[in-house]
Order: C-alpha cells, then structure tokens, then sequence
C-alpha cells in the first residue's frame, strides 16, 4: 500500500431499531401505546428484558445503549458513520392501517443518536412510515434540526432518490443512495412520486432498476467520492441470499457503487467482495428491544457485527476490512466474548466469509 494512498473508513451497521422498549429507557419516552397483535404497550418489551438479564435503567442517558460501542468508535476512528435507522421520530401522524408493528421513537430522544456521532441516517425501510406521511414528515424534520443527515425517504420522489453527501476530511465526499425493495415488506404505497412524499422504492431488482441507479451515480459521482448503495431487502430470518440479489448487487458494483450496504435480516449474512468492492448482503441489527423474545435462538440475535471497511479514496477499491464482534444485553451494547466471536465466524464462514480473529478482539475480513 503507497503511504501516498488516500484511505477512507467507514463504520456501517445494519438496523438501529431505537423505538419501542428502546424509547422507554431513555430520558424522554413516548406514548408507550402499540397497536400490536398481541403486545399493547412497549413497557412489556422493557419487561421482556428484565426478565432475561434483570432490571433495566429508567430514563438513563443518551449514550447507554451504546455502551462499548463507543470506544470501538473511538478505536476504529471513521470518516463516515451510517446506519439504517428503522423506526419513525414522532409523536404524530396513525398506525399504518394493516400493519401488524409500527416503530417510533420520541423526537425527545434524538439525542442518542449523536451520542453515537451517527453521519447518516438511511430511511429506506419497512418503518420509516409506520405512523403515514406526517409521521414521516415530523421525522425528516426533527433529523434535519438534529444535524442529521438523512437518505432513501423524502418529501417527494426527487428528495428521497437524493444521496445524502459527508464532506471527508481529505477530500472527496461519500455520497450514500437510500433505496429499498418490497421484498423486505415494505407497502408500494410508501412509494415516493413527484408530489407525494415517501421512500425510494425499487419497482423490482431487476437489471432495468439497476441501471436507473447507476445513472442516479453517475450523475452525481466525482472524482475522489466513494458510493454507499445502502438498500433494505429480503426477510428477517434466514441466511439464503436470493439470486436477484446477488445479481442486482452485482450490478450497483458494476455501476458505480463502491459499497453494497444491505439490511433487513435481524442476524448477519454473508458478505462478497466483488471487483475489489464489498457487498454486505445483511448487516443484521445493531441495537433492537428484541432481548427476551423466542422463537429465533439458533440464529443467535443478540450478536451483531460493527462493519469497518476501509477503502481506497481515489480508486474505490477494499484495502482492509474488520468486523467488531458485539452482543445486546440490558438494551445496551457490550464487546462480544470470546466463545460468542467464535460462533459468528463459523456460522459467517458456512456462508463463505472466511473471517480471522485479531487480537484487539476484532475479526479480519479475508477476500476469497
């Protein structure tokens, strides 16, 4: 590597769920009202975690729930921090009629995700509409006044298919495109038009959509910038990557992205470095109120992986890339164990990710 190359870190992570149980712990909880099925208030999710790993905080600062995450971040140092925030921020707006959950989180809270130094906050998800447009609208307000930047959902098809733009401190720019498919059960309604707000909905994954994104890249894209494609799609469960998108990843590499930054499952799948390029086909969830919840332990949700790439800032390409191990417990994130770091780099490893352990307790990212 030239001492001359420009290098570029970014810390990605899947789904930062802060609504619900989340809401509640911190210092300025929302109406706990659900319209769930079965659960009709989000203290019973703070419940359900009590009653796993003891009593939890009430109303304690900001930064908890990111516990040594934080000094991960210190660690890791990176140029851009971007997230797939999966919930709305607001205290207005109707549950979506038909739909079985609806996120939010109070405006009030916002502050946990600066505590984070969170850039970018994509939108493109399943959630961000749970309580309709104005809902939508209140969250797009209260993000802008928070200093964050935002992609994937707008006030109309122009503000929503719009990179969100981090200015890097060398130069250049990362340039993050918020799309998302309706494979990860996001209603078509949610759709954003020319006078209606909403998110950047793909109509399908196919070559066609593809190359509408690439040309939204090369219409943006200069010389020095690096592109996040960062895109919601597939189910929660499960470790299977559909063929279409394997080949619509593909495609967005092939097109101008330098990261395929994919969400949606709740555990993390498999990554490919194609063309020199990674492709996170599912982060799985940084922070959730699943703790407690049954049905899903051999998929282990309560492991989750901080992404670190680091990229070439003129060329685009992967120089180096780490993984931090990290696990949910007491709605709080703490440094994976040993035994816990060693099962998501076999599980990853069946899927073709050859992982390696470090000793700083990270893993490295080894291109097949």
């Amino acid at each position: 590597m030239s001492l001359a190359t420009r290098m570029v870190t970014l810390f990605l992570a899947g789904d930062v769920m802060t609504g619900r149980g989340i809401d509640q712990i911190l210092p300025r909880p929302g109406d706990p009202r659900l319209f769930e099925p079965y659960v009709r208030s989000a203290l019973e999710y703070v419940a359900l975690a009590e009653r796993e790993n003891g009593p939890l905080p009430r109303k304690i600062g900001f930064s908890y729930i990111w516990g040594d995450a934080l000094a991960e971040l210190a660690r890791m140092s990176p140029d851009a921090r971007i997230v797939n925030l999966e919930t709305a921020v607001t205290t207005r707006g109707e549950p979506w009629p038909g739909k079985g959950i609806h996120y939010r989180m109070s405006p009030g809270n916002l502050p946990c995700l600066a505590a984070a130094g969170l850039d970018c906050c994509v939108l493109a998800n399943n959630h961000v509409l749970d309580w309709g447009r104005e809902g939508l609208a209140e969250t797009l307000a209260a993000l802008r006044a928070a200093g964050l930047r935002t992609a994937g959902a707008g006030g109309d098809a122009a503000e929503a298919n719009a990179p969100a733009e981090i200015e890097l401190p060398r130069g250049g720019r990362v340039l993050v495109f918020g799309l998302a498919s309706a494979t990860s059960g996001l209603p078509r309604e949610w759709a954003a038009g020319p006078r209606r707000s909403g998110v950047c909905l793909l109509d399908d994954l196919s070559a066609g959509a593809a190359d509408a994104v690439a040309r939204r890249i090369a219409a943006q894209k200069r010389r020095g910038d690096i592109v996040v494609a960062s895109i919601h799609w597939g189910g929660n469960w499960g470790y299977d990557v559909a063929s279409a998108q394997r080949d619509f990843a593909r495609a967005l590499i092939e097109g101008g992205a330098d990261v395929v930054h994919g969400h949606s499952s709740h555990h993390p799948k498999g990554i490919e470095v194609y063309r020199e390029r990674p492709i996170l086909y599912g982060c799985g969830d940084l922070i959730n109120d699943y703790e407690g919840i049954e049905g899903y332990e051999a998929f282990r949700p309560g492991l989750s992986l901080m992404y670190f790439p680091v990229l070439d800032g003129d060329s685009g390409r992967l120089l180096e890339f780490a993984l931090s191990p990290m696990r949910l417990r007491r709605m709080r994130l703490e440094r994976a164990t040993a035994d816990d770091a060693a099962w998501l780099r076999v599980a990853l490893g069946r899927l073709g990710t050859r992982l390696e352990p470090r000793g700083d307790g990270s893993l490295l990212l080894r291109p097949r």
